[in-house]
């Protein structure tokens, strides 16, 4: 009686371990799943935080090669501006010069003219006097 006892107890305490055990290999699984779940989670993350911080960089980018393009192009067009003003300068300049010139010209050419016109006029009218006043 008592060994049959005694036996019963063993399986009831084989049995109680053995519920032990597999309460905790479940729960072992269990921290190894949420562990398995918490990388891939993490990972996850990481994967959206890089995806973002690229389409940032790739926006910075795009905005200042725009900003450089943008910068070429006044540059250029400033350049353009100050060629053209130049070009422009001189013509003007070289419209003016030949207008003063020719001016200078003619107003020389006139003096001159008017000049030499009056002493012709006085000498042939002192001559006149002259030759009249011989006469008398």
């Amino acid at each position: 009686k008592r060994k049959k006892e005694r036996k019963k107890e063993r399986k009831k305490e084989r049995k109680k371990e053995r519920k032990k055990e597999r309460k905790k290999e479940r729960k072992k699984e269990r921290k190894k799943e949420r562990k398995k779940e918490r990388k891939k989670e993490r990972k996850k993350e990481r994967k959206k935080e890089r995806k973002k911080e690229r389409k940032k960089e790739r926006k910075r980018k795009r905005k200042k090669e725009r900003k450089k393009k943008k910068k070429k192009e006044k540059e250029k067009e400033r350049k353009k501006n100050k060629e053209r003003k130049r070009e422009e300068g001189r013509k003007e300049g070289r419209k003016e010069g030949r207008k003063e010139g020719r001016k200078e010209g003619r107003k020389e050419g006139r003096k001159e003219g008017r000049k030499e016109g009056r002493k012709e006029g006085r000498k042939e009218g002192r001559k006149e006097g002259r030759k009249e006043g011989r006469k008398e």
